[in-house]
């Protein structure tokens, strides 16, 4: 019998629509392989086959594939993934402790919303799927075959744009007869499963340095002895007398002992699945959630965050928008700003992993796609007119409440409120947390560290020239606005002249601009026409030249005002380069 060192654990992800048939799939093959790879002896029914706690797992020889890598045994841990925002659990803190997603499709209904949604954080989270087509007992005998094909190409058309083409896709019915049927009814197609799973499996990069990190599915004790944990270490490694952190109760307990395959252990490591016995306290308060090692994880408010759209996402990612964030093991509302480095300025080759607060970027009032370019210029928004695509872009994310997250972690944003029944995926964009803050009050202690500038645009006209070197201008400013702080900012005209703001003129919102090399005599000459007579002027010239002024008789004289400011700027102060 295979010692606890020599079984090699290999955790599967079972995702899938809501009722495609996970839970019936995992008993199936559970239930095959205890039977199937040992004698039916009471004790290797009890090894083989483990249903508790949403993982089941059963064991197998080593496949010949493995069979010089020291381990005498494979154990596949079923890891149920119900839903989406459990399945962004066990992939937290960016560990990917998935080694194979099992992706399970009713092969009567095909893909369906929840299953594009299990595409995408598949694609996110792990590098390598089986397609399991199920229910094949409900189609009709005589077209079985046929409609089995063509939802095999189906499913292989797509999958050609994801890094799952070429996957292998399996037919079964793993209960057939539905949830009614009777425990005898022989399920199909399932040691064909096995020897593909067999086939697909292979040494997990597994690292045990790294700090400490659980996520613990269950939890209960045992008198006499404490409270068990039992979970899968998504990073680290843990070992006998150890500190372990639970920070939802922010207590510190002590390992008393462990267990794997129920047999003790005195270390584990990423990956593996196991139960810790630690000093006791209520199970109630903790029935699912994290332990790490002391002080390993942060509370924060708000964070920056690199970030993808998700492409199946409809519809735009705008600033201000309030999204579910799923972070570490929580998922709470949270308000976006996205934002960019100036395409000009930058050579974009930076690192995402590292956000330099040395920068300047530029506000976004959405997430910068090829569609929304064009739509802002249309309508001439666009504050990135004539630049390339960022190449990277990042957001800052404001919390409603504190969550508790390793540093460097996966972040998912999703509408989570859109019907599950609408077809319509709800993840919209995903990335890793850069920056977490753990101050409260971040909006006066971290913002004004983050440089991030809107660049303004204001148009007004002149009304009239006061002499060879000050006009008159008005509609640039609101009657209430403090001019005063305006003062000294440049402006260029229409005419090509450029132009330093003086002060305010009356009380109506006009003011003075400073023409520092003079008006040209063009210029001159069409605010000299008095207003009504303006479009009348030059009819009867016969000069060439004078066609130009015409056109510009019949437009008034315009004044615009460029600056930036940055949005965090307690100051609020107006900058021109």
């Amino acid at each position: 019998m295979a010692t606890v060192g020599e079984i090699l654990n290999f955790n599967v992800g079972v995702l899938g629509h809501i009722d495609s048939g996970k839970t019936s799939l995992a008993k199936a093959l559970s239930t095959t392989a205890s039977t199937a790879a040992f004698d039916k002896n009471p004790q290797s029914r009890e090894r083989g086959i483990t249903l508790d706690l949403g993982f089941s797992s059963f064991s197998l020889p080593m496949p010949d594939h493995l069979a010089g890598t020291g381990y005498k045994q494979l154990q596949f841990t079923l890891v149920d993934c119900p839903g989406h925002a459990s399945l962004i659990r066990t992939i937290i803190g960016g560990a990917q402790i998935i080694d194979l997603m099992m992706l399970v499709i009713d092969v009567t209904k095909g893909m369906q919303t929840q299953s594009a949604e299990c595409l995408v954080i598949g694609q996110i989270a792990c590098n390598k799927m089986i397609v399991v087509l199920n229910k094949i007992d409900l189609l009709p005998e005589n077209k079985k075959q046929v409609a089995i094909e063509r939802m095999t190409k189906k499913m292989q058309k797509t999958l050609e744009n994801t890094k799952f083409n070429g996957s292998l896709i399996i037919p079964v019915a793993a209960k057939p007869g539905g949830p009614e049927a009777a425990e005898s009814v022989a399920a199909h197609g399932i040691s064909e499963l096995i020897e593909v799973l067999k086939s697909q499996a292979y040494l997990p990069r597994r690292d045990p340095s790294g700090t400490f990190l659980m996520a613990v599915d269950h939890c209960f004790s045992i008198k006499g002895q404490g409270t068990v944990m039992t979970g899968t270490i998504l990073s680290g490694s843990v070992s006998l007398n150890d500190n372990v952190e639970i920070p939802a109760l922010k207590v510190t307990k002590k390992v008393k002992s462990m267990q794997m395959f129920h047999k003790p252990i005195t270390s584990a490591m990423q990956g593996d699945r196991l139960g810790i016995c630690v000093t006791q306290f209520d199970p109630k308060l903790l029935e699912r959630g994290l332990v790490c090692s002391p002080d390993s994880l942060h509370t924060i408010h708000a964070a920056i965050i690199s970030v993808d759209k998700i492409q199946y996402f409809k519809g735009p990612l705008n600033t201000k928008a309030k999204f579910h964030i799923t972070v570490g093991h929580e998922t709470v509302m949270g308000k976006v700003m996205f934002f960019s480095v100036p395409t000009t300025s930058d050579k974009q080759e930076e690192s995402t992993n590292l956000f330099d607060f040395g920068k300047e970027y530029m506000y976004q009032d959405c997430y910068l796609t090829k569609d929304t370019k064009i739509l802002e210029e249309k309508k001439g928004h666009s504050e990135q007119e004539g630049m390339a695509l960022p190449k990277h872009q990042w957001a800052l994310l404001e919390f409603e409440k504190p969550v508790t997250c390793p540093k460097m972690c996966l972040v998912i944003g999703s509408k989570l409120d859109t019907d599950i029944h609408s077809n319509t995926c709800r993840l919209a964009f995903h990335g890793v947390l850069l920056e977490g803050v753990e101050d409260k009050a971040y909006a006066e202690s971290f913002l004004p560290k983050l440089k991030v500038f809107k660049l303004k645009h204001k148009e007004g006209q002149v009304e009239r020239a006061n002499d060879d070197y000050t006009v008159i201008g008005r509609s640039l400013f609101k009657k209430e606005t403090n001019i005063q702080l305006f003062v000294g900012l440049k402006v260029k005209l229409s005419t090509g002249e450029d132009g330093v703001i003086e002060g305010s003129f009356g009380q109506s919102g006009k003011f003075k601009i400073r023409i520092p090399n003079g008006l040209r005599p063009e210029t001159k000459q069409v605010l000299t026409v008095p207003s009504k007579k303006r479009s009348k002027a030059g009819k009867g010239d016969t000069e060439a030249p004078k066609e130009d002024e015409v056109k510009l008789d019949s437009q008034p004289v315009h004044i615009t005002l460029c600056f930036k400011r940055y949005v965090f700027d307690p100051h609020k102060k107006m900058i021109q380069s």
